[in-house]
């Protein structure tokens, strides 16, 4: 079932609530020839903070406003899963999600909502990754993930580990979804990224461990399909994710990607941090299945040096 087909027949309720290290070598990162005109599958920023770094990536697009229209119902998508301050990189870097939030409102956005449903204590996560004040400074609202009724059961078609999962209704309900995660290393995912993002977004997370997590990452990947993915890269956390232990576990890389292709932006980072995109596994199966594409040399990439 179609995410706006579901809609139409849910009752949905009503809610508000240090140095600088090189891991990849950007200059050869994309190869292949990049075209001349601005009809880009997937952007690349390296060189300032987060928030610069997407008003140079969303103006290569040709601005917010060609994937936010006048009225319309935004959610994104941040990584706000752990209890941690910014400095280490486990969460997306707020001055980001803020820049995304007035993006949205200057092209016209009704409603810019944010959620995660995370893995520590949502109240502490939200406050301390700064992502909650981030969010209200700039006029969004920040939404509990936390509550199993607000979440609403949904069939993967075409879904080979899972067949169905439980999806918060904030997504459902949206005209314009905007997944924002951050690069860094996971135990038992390899790379945390744009699809393995997504987990945030469901309620029954556990199944997708217990039956085959690579493939469960790419079957989700067949129903929910942002219309944006944003990769923060600029704090990368390089071991012991996806928690992290310390700021030693981090390193300054001041890069981003922004793709409508979540598996090209997946595989983009993959090559930013340092690994073969073929290496993690979820990324070869979506590729696979055809969700995306992870050749990167085929793709039309703008590169901007700040």
């Amino acid at each position: 079932m179609e995410r706006r087909d579901f809609i139409k027949k849910s009752a949905l309720a009503t809610m508000a609530l240090s140095s600088s290290i090189t891991l990849g070598n950007f200059s050869n990162l994309f190869a292949g020839n990049l075209l001349a005109n601005n009809a880009y599958d997937l952007v690349a920023i390296k060189g300032g903070e987060p928030d610069t770094m997407f008003d140079k990536g969303i103006a290569a697009f040709g601005g917010m406003q060609n994937f936010v229209k006048k009225g319309q119902k935004v959610v994104i998508k941040p990584n706000i899963g752990w209890d941690a301050v910014p400095e280490k990189g486990a969460d997306t870097n707020p001055k980001l999600i803020g820049r995304i939030i007035q993006h949205c409102f200057n092209a016209g956005a009704k409603e810019v909502f944010v959620f995660d449903h995370t893995c520590d204590n949502w109240n502490r996560c939200y406050s301390n990754s700064g992502i909650e004040k981030a969010v209200k400074d700039a006029g969004g609202k920040i939404v509990s993930g936390a509550t199993e009724s607000y979440y609403q059961e949904v069939t993967i078609k075409q879904g080979k580990a899972i067949k169905n999962a439980k999806v918060h209704e904030l997504i459902l309900d949206s005209d314009v979804f905007i997944n924002v995660p951050v690069l860094k290393n996971h135990n038992s995912g390899i790379l945390t990224v744009g699809m393995k993002n997504n987990m945030g977004i469901v309620w029954n997370r556990e199944e997708w461990h217990r039956n085959d997590l690579q493939q469960s990452i790419a079957d989700f990947a067949t129903y929910s399909k942002p219309n944006l993915t944003v990769v923060d890269a600029y704090l990368v956390m390089k071991t012991n994710g996806p928690r992290g232990t310390s700021t030693n576990d981090v390193v300054l890389m001041k890069q981003q990607i922004i793709s409508t292709d979540i598996v090209a932006a997946d595989a983009a980072a993959a090559k930013i941090f340092g690994v073969d995109p073929d290496t993690i596994p979820y990324i070869k199966f979506a590729d696979q299945m055809k969700i995306g594409r992870k050749d990167l040399s085929k793709l039309n990439i703008k590169k901007i040096m700040l």
